[in-house]
This record gives C-alpha cells, sequence and structure tokens, in this order.
C-alpha cells in the first residue's frame, strides 16, 4: 500500500481532501450543509417543488457531466438543483421530502457564476460562492449593462477543471431574461470538453423569488424542474447544431405567439 492509499483511508471524513481549485472539500459539505437547512423550508414549506426525471441522473458518471438549464433567479435555481443532487444521491427520486441528505451532500459540484454577481452581491452570496462558484468574467453584461469587453480566456479552462472532477452547472443564457439568445461560448465549451449534457428546465422561480432569489416573494408556488435524456455531442457536430438542439431543450425557443406579437410591435 502506497502512501497515498494509506493517507485515503485514514482520511474517511475528507478533512485532508481538497477539490480541483485548491478548497477543502469538508468545508465545502459543512457550508452545503447550513445553506440546505436555511433554504429548505423555502423550497418544500413554503412553496411546493415538482421534480420530474432523476432517473436520468442515477446512473450518470461521477464526472464529466454539465447541466444546462434556463435561468430564472440569480441563486434559487442553483440552490435547488444543489438539493435535488443531493437527495439522488441518497437515492431518493424526483423529491426532496426528507432533508436528512444535507448530513452527507454530494461535494463534487460547482456551478458557472458571474464574477460580479458574487463578489459584489454581499455576505451569503459570497458564502455561497465558496459552496462550487466556478467565477467568470461575462463579456457582453456588466453591472446590469450591455458591455463589450474580451472575452474570459480562462472560462473555458476553468470549467474544464470542473468537469474533469465533478459535475457543472450552467446557464447558457448568462441572464434570468426569459429567451434570451444562448450563448456560443456553451457550445464552443460542449466540443472542447466533450461532457455529457443533460438539458434541464425550471419554472415558478421567478413567481416565488426575487430576481437575487434570496427574498421570498410569493408562498405557495409550484416550483418545477425537469430533467431531460443526457445528451452525447458527436465530436463533427457545429456549433449551431449544438445551439439549435440546447434552445429546444431548455425550451428557450420563443413561441410563435410570442414571435407573432413582437412582428407586431415592431412593425407598428
Amino acid at each position: 500500500m502506497t502512501l497515498k492509499d494509506l493517507r485515503k483511508r485514514m482520511d474517511v471524513l475528507q478533512i485532508l481532501e481538497r477539490d480541483a481549485f485548491g478548497n477543502f472539500v469538508l468545508l465545502r459539505r459543512l457550508l452545503m450543509f447550513v445553506l440546505g437547512v436555511i433554504t429548505y423550508p423555502r423550497l418544500a414549506i413554503y412553496n411546493k417543488t415538482k421534480i420530474k426525471g432523476t432517473e436520468h441522473l442515477q446512473n450518470l458518471p461521477d464526472t464529466g457531466v454539465l447541466f444546462l438549464s434556463n435561468h430564472q433567479t440569480y441563486f434559487m435555481d442553483v440552490i435547488c438543483l444543489y438539493h435535488i443532487f443531493f437527495s439522488v444521491k441518497w437515492r431518493f427520486r424526483n423529491n426532496i421530502n426528507v432533508p436528512i441528505y444535507l448530513l452527507s451532500p454530494k461535494a463534487k459540484l460547482f456551478y458557472v457564476a458571474a464574477s460580479e454577481t458574487m463578489k459584489e452581491g454581499g455576505l451569503i452570496p459570497n458564502i455561497f460562492s465558496q459552496a462550487g462558484a466556478i467565477l467568470v468574467n461575462r463579456s457582453w453584461r456588466a453591472k446590469g449593462q450591455d458591455v463589450q469587453r474580451t472575452v474570459d480566456a480562462e472560462a473555458n479552462e476553468k470549467i474544464g477543471k470542473g468537469l474533469n472532477y465533478g459535475w457543472v452547472v450552467s446557464f447558457p443564457q448568462g441572464t434570468t431574461t426569459p429567451y434570451a439568445p444562448l450563448r456560443k461560448g456553451t457550445a464552443h465549451l460542449i466540443k472542447a470538453h466533450q461532457p455529457i449534457v443533460v438539458p434541464v428546465v425550471i419554472n415558478g422561480f421567478r413567481r416565488a423569488f426575487d430576481k437575487k432569489g434570496l427574498r421570498l416573494k410569493k408562498r405557495q408556488t409550484t416550483l418545477s424542474v425537469t430533467f431531460k435524456a443526457p445528451i452525447q455531442f458527436d465530436e463533427a457536430a457545429s456549433v449551431e447544431e449544438i445551439m439549435y438542439v440546447l434552445r429546444e431543450q431548455i425550451e428557450q425557443k420563443i413561441p410563435e405567439d410570442k414571435l407573432v406579437w413582437l412582428r407586431e410591435a415592431m412593425n407598428a
């Protein structure tokens, strides 16, 4: 037995283990537990979370899985997905009704977030960023304004590092605005790292919470989360083909009735 094997066997609580970015896994687990306890009532008591498709998650590999979802709030979308992932780890299916899963949350999780959102959002976002945020600089948006700046060259590498270690959650629209166009960087990321892609469709979060997802706006709201079947894109797939599939899968293609209204408004 090597020294590395011996240390791993002795470290059953993962006291010494660090994740792909050098963060202590035990500390991350503690943060996830605390955040889970704080947010659980908002997802399962004050509101009802209806979940579909967790059977697609049961046999996924521990690494190289990219979850792509539409986006409705800055933080509660991700927090809810974390609850579901923890629950699936405990073999619960399509529910987060028994929060015993918070006693041993899944640690190999990351989510992609805008640097300014996490660094300028206050105490809770700063704490939450320690639970697995992969911070990237958006090239098209800053402080609520449209901008044009250099693409974050390190973003692809950082997300790739997260995929090599575990699961990564990302929001390809990069904004909470419904039916916003998907960013092509997501397609380039998929072509570069060839992850298993799991599309996710969420709804109800915009009604239940404020834009940040930290303040409860309306109780007794049904929050829905649907996991679609995993996709393994062909290496030869073009960026446009990947974008088309993702737009359809996360249901962000503008409905025809809205297109008609938009055309009429533009021609008025």
